[in-house]
């Protein structure tokens, strides 16, 4: 585990090692206190994202000890922290308790409980902030689920880790007119996880829930757009829900499962055959590395959505080069 390999331009980036974690928390950087462990390397590699009604990470630390006394959440509001270990190992001590969180584990903390998290060798992890007023209405005596082991595969711990990777990666969640909705989003992921109420699992079902499915299942197929058998069903399977279920996220947003694939599809072949470097990029094999495994039909698909061939376009981009 070597730390984040990029960050986005947009978010704020952490970096330091040895003593100089220990001011990140003095200077407003972080919301914990950082204190270097003896005999371990010291390092922090991590993105902050900060909004007024929510704060998300994503990074690896190591070698270091999270010290957070009650009620110091850095701006004097009731804050909750749902922590999710990636991968490593952490031990949180608090409430004359230790628990340890292993990779895929989780843990809901808050601001007004004093605790110690301890990550003596690399440990890639996200923490989503959110104020207690926005979620504790949603869980029923949601302080009983204060420092709990959260084990891994629980709730929506997998959709949770890819909205938050999303948040990220997504300059779309980062728009200011998107923080309300982002919000609600992660709330409903975490309350279902903890135990929603009825109501507040019901509205979840139709709103976080469905957005980070709906984002999961897109980034599935970004990541296998070179298989020709790409199937909602294929999809649906590793999801583990319905094939019509896919269908129908889909379908909410006036299209179909084939035809966003086939977008996508045409869109990266699009690039590859703009992308002067690659010249000896032919036709078929665009086609082949786009997913395509008819390339008449690919040719005929490309056209109908370009207006040209993909040789035309090919030819274009060489003249353009050229001149």
């Amino acid at each position: 585990m070597t730390g984040l390999a990029t960050h986005p331009p947009d978010a704020e980036r952490v970096e330091a090692s040895g003593t100089e974690v220990r001011s990140l928390h003095e200077r407003g950087v972080t919301w914990v206190s950082f204190k270097p462990m003896s005999k371990f390397e010291c390092r922090i590699d991590f993105s902050l994202r900060k909004f007024r009604n929510l704060g998300l990470l994503s990074g690896v630390v190591q070698g270091v000890r999270h010290e957070h006394a009650r009620r110091d959440s850095g701006d004097g509001e009731d804050h909750l922290s749902f922590h999710l270990n990636v991968g490593g190992t952490s031990r949180v001590d608090a409430a004359q308790r230790e628990t340890m969180l292993r990779s895929g584990d989780a843990m809901l903390l808050s601001y007004g409980v004093s605790r110690t998290i301890s990550r003596e060798a690399p440990v890639d992890h996200r923490v989503i902030r959110l104020p207690r007023s926005a979620l504790s209405p949603l869980v029923p005596n949601i302080d009983a689920a204060v420092l709990l082991r959260i084990p891994s595969g629980t709730g929506m711990l997998g959709l949770l880790k890819g909205y938050v990777d999303a948040a990220f990666r997504d300059p779309a969640l980062a728009a200011p007119d998107m923080r309300a909705v982002v919000v609600a989003h992660l709330c409903d992921l975490v309350a279902v996880t903890l135990g929603a109420t009825r109501d507040a699992a019901a509205i979840a079902e139709g709103r976080g829930i469905r957005a980070a499915r709906l984002r999961a299942i897109k980034a599935d197929i970004e990541e296998n757009l070179a298989n020709s058998g790409l199937s909602a069903v294929m999809i649906a399977k590793r999801h583990r829900v319905s094939d019509s279920y896919v269908r129908k996220l889909f379908a909410s947003e006036r299209t179909s499962f084939s035809q966003y694939v086939l977008s996508r599809k045409l869109l990266r072949a699009h690039r590859m055959l703009s992308d002067y470097r690659r010249p000896e990029l032919g036709i078929a094999a665009v086609a082949f590395e786009a997913g395509f495994g008819d390339l008449s039909y690919f040719n005929r698909a490309f056209k109908r959505c370009y207006g040209a061939t993909p040789s035309e376009l090919r030819e274009a981009a060489k003249s353009s080069d050229d001149g």
